[in-house]
């Protein structure tokens, strides 16, 4: 198995970010988050795109890795690191963004549920998070948290998994212990008073370090 880029995948969320993005995701940077997730596709495209270059300059000064929500597009152009695709992503957009994408981008896509790892994982991805794994505000669609042992059903999965929905440094141990290659967090970091400090709790409790 690939190792995952980092054990903490930082989603940004700035409508969630009482300051702004960029000062939010380079703190984050600054407290050890090595891979961010650029998520908001809320926004228009030329929007977007300008924020993408903007949280690309502190990235890539921090040697982190950053990928692209559902937009390879945007990824191809601005030269981030890969693509993550939303959970309805088929195995025809996965082979159609891996096409599309240079070598040696990663692939990643959103699961919900066992068998949407193994699919994914049958299409060539080269990470998936799995969600909701504890309850949480941001994931209301996707019915009860799964839990950790959730991933007791991916036993031969060959790609790493990481932990999304309701992580925080109090049970991303468990998540570690379950099997998870990492954890994949939004609010905890997006929303926090210190992100810098939050960041580094995150890291430590997947370290076992306090």
């Amino acid at each position: 198995m690939t190792p995952a880029p980092s054990q903490l995948l930082v989603v940004t969320d700035r409508t969630g970010s009482p300051r702004p993005l960029v000062e939010r995701i380079e703190a984050a940077l600054f407290g050890g988050a090595r891979w961010i997730w650029f998520r908001d596709r809320d926004l228009a495209t030329v929007e977007r795109r300008s924020l993408a270059e903007d949280i690309l300059g502190p990235v890539r000064e921090a040697g982190a890795r950053l990928v692209i929500g559902g937009d390879v597009a945007l990824a191809c152009a601005i030269g981030a690191d890969g693509i993550h695709l939303g959970g309805g992503a088929t195995a025809r957009d996965i082979d159609a963004a891996r096409r599309d994408l240079p070598a040696g981008c990663t692939l990643g896509i959103s699961a919900h549920s066992p068998h949407d790892i193994h699919r994914a994982e049958a299409a060539g991805v080269n990470y998936a998070t799995l969600s909701p794994i504890f309850p949480t505000l941001s994931k209301p669609g996707y019915g009860p948290a799964l839990g950790p042992q959730v991933l007791r059903s991916c036993r031969d999965q060959k790609i790493p998994v990481l932990a999304l929905g309701g992580i925080t440094p109090l049970n991303t141990a468990a998540c570690r212990e379950a099997g998870f290659a990492g954890v994949a967090v939004m609010g905890g970091v997006m929303r926090a008073d210190d992100t810098r400090s939050a960041v580094r709790a995150h890291l430590d409790a997947w370290n076992d370090r306090s």
